[in-house]
């Protein structure tokens, strides 16, 4: 698929057929993510793979917004292991600009997605953090949802030119 198309189609999904998602387009998608450029190339990201419909509705428990985790056929949580940081507090971008190529990668496969926030809310950290066994050093960023879509979001315009300004502010 070719990367405008992705970033211009892709939607987040929220309804999912009951279909498995082979490992080997699991493993493509975290490929995805490892290839995202991080500050300095220090790559602090750290992935947790979440299949089992028990884990998925425990992890779902700390995600107020994120019940449609438990009939994704796998997730995601992006974590960051502090221990790894060069340059301190860049960890968020840097797990950011992962989590962004993971949705993309995803579409562009067919399989669909949809970004859970975690970080910076601390309750949903620690309870994450907690349900997951995570070591003080790693902290959830996010959670992603896949699976393959039952729905086909309307995709609106949303370049708007008034947002751009040139060489200072202008409004």
């Amino acid at each position: 698929m070719d990367t405008m198309k992705a970033i211009l189609e892709r939607r987040s999904i929220r309804k999912y057929r009951d279909s498995e998602i082979p490992q080997n387009d699991i493993d493509e998608i975290l490929k995805a993510a490892m290839y995202a450029p991080s500050a300095g190339n220090q790559r602090p990201w750290e992935f947790i793979i979440i299949k089992s419909s028990e884990m998925k509705k425990a992890v779902c428990e700390s995600l107020p917004h994120g019940k449609m985790l438990a009939d994704a056929a796998f997730g995601v949580v992006v974590c960051a292991d502090l221990s790894k940081e060069k340059f301190p507090g860049y960890w968020v971008q840097d797990c950011a600009a992962a989590v962004q190529n993971m949705l993309l990668s995803s579409h562009s496969m067919g399989i669909g997605s949809v970004w859970l926030g975690v970080h910076p809310v601390e309750e949903r950290k620690a309870a994450i953090s907690k349900t997951l066994g995570l070591p003080e050093n790693v902290v959830p960023m996010g959670v992603v949802a896949f699976g393959i879509p039952d729905q086909k979001p309307d995709q609106p315009e949303r370049f708007d030119r008034s947002l751009i300004h040139e060489e200072k502010w202008q409004k």
